[in-house]
């Protein structure tokens, strides 16, 4: 499983610290691991088909513990299964493979297929479509004749009342015939609707027969179904670098969701973890890339390294990584930056605009850094409401409004939120968009395992609409403006990148591109209604944070 490097690696100076997981720069080493492995697997033609719908690999760098001597190499693993199986030898197995076949998994999931049979079955038996079929059918007739009966009840009732109008010397026989005939027709309407009723709910008890097994078949399935995960999960047994072991439901059990989300201990780093600590094997670095075309929902391209995920990999590796000296949180080292004074473009009594510097935070985060909001506290300590009108990512530089009081704050939400400001990025894409303007529209969510990328999805994503025109154009890149027409969380950002966008990530997005110097996108230009005077105010932000091909040498 250990593989050493086809090239001398001697000149390379390793790991102070090991990676920190979910935000890094691969290490040299990692890279020329990765290389070896994308090798390995472009070799590989019966799996070519499978990967191009797209996997997640990982390498580790590991040093053994040999008496008197080490040596460097590295260990490969990708996530979930390949080619139907756990088990390849070029590749870490996993820590516990479900898809043995004798395996209570396998058997359990058998018997789980089995139900599932049963129930689909059930659900296009031919009488039980015909008796739903029928009840639907009888249920509306029975609605009609209950609305026409009433109806003539009441044109009864109405042509009665004419009779004793129009007749006051009515006799107490006549009187009497009419409370008769009234007294009839309610007794009629009654046995009508106990006549309906009860061929409504004969059917109705047959289609309850039929439904109940379902239900019942459903709810063994789930029990089954959760039985099986618990006793799964309790097969992850994972180690750490001091050597405790936990399994996946003691880890989860301090999250939120408290229960582990399917597929969890199947993600490469964590099979690369276990497989060191087995064979005391010393992990010095880790890169995970992507292969493959990219998921539908979520932006990932070919051959980009990316962090581990946070939904399934964060709890784990919390564990996993304990006695390891591992890099500190890049989040948590603070903004690089000139100086903590905020950069002004505009300003009046009501209300000031500022060039906020790409890697600071608009608002206070989890993380102890300083933010434009804390700037704006100390600079306007008399100031009222919460300031900051609108946010930009950390990553994001450009044009950003503070309002001094309430009322302005306010005016300039309500402007937000109708969609009467104006806003203009300038961006630089990796790749070239052939197109010289359009329209992007892709509905964006929250990714509920990977926090904080969002995903496109049709169902429960919010509309996310993206106006682009081309600037400029090389071999190589492509320098836009984006007119967003709505204001999402990484909207620009997933709209450069993802397949059905643009697909040409913004260079530095280390979300969902590469990393780079910084992220090029910067808010250029503002319009507005200004809330107190009324005038249209337009502010435009031409730095060097406006990025031209030309920068990139």
């Amino acid at each position: 499983m250990i593989h050493f490097f086809d090239q001398p690696v001697s000149h390379i100076a390793l790991p102070e610290r090991f990676t920190y997981p979910f935000n890094y720069t691969p290490h040299p080493l990692c890279v020329l691991a990765a290389e070896e492995v994308k090798a390995y697997i472009s070799t590989k033609k019966e799996w070519q088909e499978e990967l191009a719908l797209g996997k997640m690999f990982g390498v580790l760098i590991i040093q053994t513990l040999e008496e008197g001597s080490s040596s460097i190499g590295y260990l490969a693993a990708f996530s979930g299964n390949l080619a139907g199986k756990n088990l390849h030898p070029y590749f870490v197995p996993p820590v516990y493979d479900l898809l043995q076949p004798q395996g209570f998994f396998k058997i359990e999931e058998e018997q789980i297929s089995a139900i599932n049979v049963r129930i689909s079955a059930l659900e296009v038996n031919p009488h039980y479509l015909h008796l739903k079929e029928k009840l639907d059918r009888e249920t509306e007739q029975t609605r009609l004749a209950l609305i026409q009966a009433k109806e003539e009840l009441k044109t009864a009732k109405k042509e009665r009342e004419l009779r004793r109008k129009s007749s006051p010397a009515l006799s107490e026989e006549e009187q009497d015939t009419l409370i008769r005939e009234s007294q009839y027709q309610k007794a009629e309407f009654k046995r009508l609707e106990r006549g309906w009723k009860e061929r409504i709910n004969t059917l109705e008890e047959e289609v309850i027969t039929f439904e109940t097994e379902i239900e019942k078949l459903k709810n063994e399935r789930k029990q089954r179904s959760a039985a099986l995960q618990q006793k799964l999960f309790e097969q992850f047994r994972m180690l750490n670098a001091k050597g405790e072991i936990k399994d996946l439901c003691t880890i989860f059990e301090q999250t939120v969701h408290k229960i582990p989300p399917a597929g969890a201990g199947e993600c490469a780093l964590p099979k690369l973890l276990q497989y060191a600590y087995l064979h005391q094997l010393k992990p010095l670095a880790m890169a995970e890339f992507w292969w493959g075309n990219s998921p539908k929902t979520e932006v990932r391209h070919h051959g980009y390294y990316y962090p581990a995920c946070k939904g399934k990999c964060e709890p784990i590796l919390r564990h996993m990584l304990q006695g390891l000296e591992v890099e500190a949180n890049p989040m948590q080292q603070g903004a690089e930056r000139g100086n903590e004074k905020l950069n002004i473009v505009y300003e009046d009594q009501w209300l000031l605009i500022i060039n906020k510097p790409a890697g600071m935070l608009s608002v206070p985060g989890k993380e102890r850094q300083t933010s434009i909001y804390d700037l704006a506290r100390e600079a306007y300590p008399e100031a009222e409401g919460p300031m900051i009108v609108h946010r930009l990512d950390m990553a994001t530089s450009g044009l950003l409004i503070i309002a001094k009081d309430k009322k302005t704050h306010q005016h300039l939400q309500a402007q937000f939120k109708n969609r009467s400001i104006r806003k203009k990025y300038i961006a630089l894409l990796d790749g070239i968009v052939p197109e010289d303007e359009g329209t992007i529209e892709l509905s964006l969510c929250p990714n509920p395992l990977d926090r904080p990328r969002q995903m496109v999805d049709t169902q429960y994503g919010k509309p996310a609409i993206t106006y682009y025109q081309v600037l400029e154009r090389t071999d190589k890149y492509t320098r836009i403006a984006f007119y967003p027409h709505t204001g999402r969380t990484h909207q620009l950002r997933v709209h450069a990148a993802h397949p059905s966008g643009l697909h040409c990530p913004i260079i530095g997005d280390e979300l969902y591109g590469k990393k780079d110097k910084r992220l090029y996108l910067h808010a250029e230009y503002l319009a507005f209604t200004h809330p107190i005077t009324f005038e249209r105010i337009e502010i435009r932000c031409l730095l060097y944070t406006s990025p031209s091909p030309r920068d990139r040498g």
